[in-house]
């Protein structure tokens, strides 16, 4: 909407316009909205969050799962710190957060890089906007599972194996063909475990080993899409 351009002041410009729309739908579960994906802001369909959140770090109680996610070395104690204080306080607006959470002389890096943390592994997400602060502009943040309390039960009867199976074919719905590597680069589950997805798609026949008209190397695309 903004285009190759500077965004400009004026309320009424596309761009603001197209921004107060997300924002005015944070609270009202039309979307999952939350930075995953290259740990950037990403929407995902109510109907596809499922998969994503079969394969967190989400195995049991929304209460423990952080605690063994701490102990065993994969939460930092700044993201800890974080989910600790919504656990307690419920939806919290990012100012009122990082008091919470005792992270107000924290550098800027470990803030930002533990809130990715917990919204990439599905544990938090921005339900709304306050106006507080400097900017008057803050997210108000909530743990996941009371946000959306039925994911962890619909994620429970996807494995892992449906779950990738499940967003790569999706995927390749979106853009018709890729590289195994760009697959790779965009869900990070490792060369190996992407190929053997792959794999597993070819041999069912939704997608197909293809030439690129103009680039080299081996290409994977939707078969429907193939000519014979």
């Amino acid at each position: 909407m903004a285009g190759d351009r500077p965004v400009p002041n004026a309320h009424d410009d596309p761009a603001h316009v197209t921004w107060g729309w997300k924002d005015d739908a944070l609270p009202k579960r039309i979307w999952y909205y939350a930075k995953i994906l290259h740990r950037k802001a990403t929407m995902i369909s109510l109907d596809v969050v499922p998969y994503f959140y079969a394969l967190s770090q989400n195995y049991g109680s929304p209460e423990e799962d952080h605690l063994v996610a701490y102990e065993e070395g994969r939460l930092t104690l700044a993201a800890k710190n974080i989910y600790d204080a919504l656990l307690k306080e419920g939806a919290l607006d990012s100012i009122s957060l990082r008091k919470a959470a005792r992270m107000t002389s924290a550098k800027e890096s470990e803030w930002n890089r533990a809130l990715e943390d917990l919204q990439k592994d599905f544990k938090i997400l921005p339900v709304g906007v306050a106006e507080v602060g400097a900017w008057k502009y803050a997210f108000i943040y909530q743990i996941t599972a009371r946000h959306y309390p039925d994911l962890p039960e619909k994620a429970r009867v996807i494995s892992e194996s449906q779950a990738r199976t499940k967003l790569l074919e999706l995927y390749f719905e979106s853009v018709g063909a890729a590289q195994a590597r760009d697959a790779n680069k965009l869900f990070g589950w490792g060369t190996e475990l992407t190929s053997r997805v792959l794999t597993r798609l070819v041999e069912s026949g939704t997608l197909k080993i293809a030439e690129h008209p103009k680039q080299k190397g081996e290409w994977v695309a939707l078969a429907k899409l193939c000519k014979d």
